[in-house]
């Protein structure tokens, strides 16, 4: 295949698949990359990010009814010639904090993504994903995940990764697969550590205090409330020291809540946080659930990165997020080490 020519104004080019909010997008973004399709479902996170990316086409759509012609014809590519299709696949169906089903539909989107891999045929490809995808029931479906991105005719390997070593102040480890095309000859790799120290909760926050009401017109985040913690949790915060979870101190099968450490980076910021009590994350020196702008910078989107819908959707936007500093550091990577290289030969 020699359709390499892909570079619009000197920048490689990715295309991004489940695309969320648009935390990888920014990675991409900051690490130097040009999108040229964002695809995504969820109606809030296609608002979100057309709020953020102005100048990236967007299609709300079901992935498993997009084809690849589609997509060459709308973005004037011939195929071979995209430099990266990104894509991160819902993950609860995998997750340790959910269900673990096996049979849950959601494990299957990947074969979309495959799809789409086949019909793009991109140099590169990134999927990111749970740990939980290869671990205990699960492992059959990643190898099957292995397999299937194997036949493509790709050179793939698997890492597990903390973003927390990559300028992001939370724990968050995921499983980044990273695919290159055999005819081009070069091997994946992955980006070294950035840090010799986690960034903790405590320094990232160090200048935050919660901010006047803004409104949305200004280009920031929406103006919202901190939900109100119940009576039953605002005891449960008494008791918990910094970086305990609830769960000694109530019935099995119950939802918690987490005092952070601010001495730590923070604990994975989950989906579901409803700011009273359930499933929630818990600032460490005032009783109340982090806010939405606290909870951006543990995430590493800036502070204009516009947030939209009340309090629940848009930590759900974060919490389902890759994280943009983590994003910024494979895509960098592979920009160096892989794309230079293809361009070079």
């Amino acid at each position: 295949m020699n359709a390499l020519p892909a570079a619009i104004n000197g920048k490689p080019t990715v295309i991004s698949t489940f695309a969320g909010c648009g935390g990888s997008s920014l990675g991409y973004k900051w690490a130097g990359f040009k999108e040229l399709l964002a695809i995504e479902w969820n109606d809030n996170a296609v608002e979100t990010f057309k709020a953020n990316f102005p100048d990236v086409p967007v299609w709300q759509r079901d992935i498993t009814k997009v084809a690849p012609a589609e997509i060459l014809e709308f973005c004037k590519l011939r195929k071979g010639e995209l430099d990266i299709l990104d894509g991160s696949p819902p993950c609860q169906g995998f997750s340790m904090a959910g269900k673990r089903c096996v049979q849950d539909p959601r494990n299957d989107l990947f074969l979309a993504f495959a799809n789409l891999i086949g019909g793009l045929a991109p140099k590169v490809f990134v999927m990111e994903n749970v740990p939980g995808m290869a671990q205990g029931i699960m492992r059959g479906k990643f190898n099957e995940i292995l397999a299937k991105l194997k036949s493509l005719n790709y050179t793939v390997k698997c890492r597990q990764m903390n973003a927390m070593w990559y300028g992001v102040p939370q724990s968050r480890r995921r499983l980044v697969f990273i695919g290159t095309r055999k005819d081009l000859d070069v091997n994946p790799s992955f980006p070294v550590s950035l840090l010799k120290k986690p960034i903790s909760v405590r320094e990232a926050l160090k200048d935050e205090k919660i901010k006047a009401t803004r409104s949305q017109n200004s280009g920031c985040e929406v103006s919202i409330g901190l939900p109100k913690f119940n009576d039953k949790y605002s005891k449960l915060w008494d008791r918990l020291q910094p970086g305990q979870n609830a769960h000694y101190l109530l019935r099995k099968g119950q939802n918690s809540c987490v005092k952070i450490n601010p001495l730590k980076p923070s604990p994975t910021l989950p989906k579901l946080q409803t700011g009273h009590g359930f499933a929630t994350i818990c600032h460490w020196a005032e009783k109340r659930a982090l806010s939405i702008t606290e909870a951006k910078k543990l995430c590493s989107f800036p502070d204009d990165f516009v947030m939209i819908g009340n309090y629940s959707e848009q930590w759900a936007r974060l919490g389902n997020a890759v994280m943009p500093k983590f994003m910024e550091a494979i895509a960098k990577h592979i920009k160096k080490e892989i794309l230079e290289k293809v361009y070079t030969k």
